[in-house]
């Protein structure tokens, strides 16, 4: 197989960003591409998130909790409502466990507490993906 096929099999994920920061967008992006993820949007809020996943359909969501407008909290359960199947891993600073629970039972997958590791964010897309 020509390195161009491999490279497209190995692209594992496409991936919507929501994330409120610009900079913390670009390195999730920049994270993600650099492991050949595919990213397909990026939102800042969470009423961008619910539009873009339902334009995109990606495989994974990484979601901020904190945003201006709508939450990430409110996003993943309009999110779920769409599609059941939605895999939305929470990425946020707010770490509490209160916080990371009630994410989980709003559909998420996984959290991701930030600063996250690299190669942490990358286990939380494959896993994903491979669910």
């Amino acid at each position: 197989m020509c390195e161009l096929a491999q490279r497209q099999v190995l692209r594992m994920a496409k991936v919507l960003i929501v994330e409120d920061a610009p900079f913390i967008r670009e390195m999730i992006r920049d994270i993600l591409e650099s492991h050949d993820h595919d990213i397909v949007g990026e939102a800042a809020n969470g009423l961008e998130a619910i539009e873009k996943y339902k334009a995109l359909k990606p495989d994974v969501v990484l979601m901020d909790i904190l945003m201006p407008g709508m939450d990430g909290l409110s996003a993943i359960m309009k999110i779920i409502e769409l599609d059941p199947k939605a895999k939305i891993i929470v990425v946020s600073a707010l770490v509490k466990e209160a916080l990371r629970k009630e994410a989980m039972r709003a559909g998420a997958v996984d959290f991701v507490a930030k600063p996250f590791q690299v190669e942490r964010l990358l286990e939380a897309v494959r896993a994903a993906t491979t669910a």
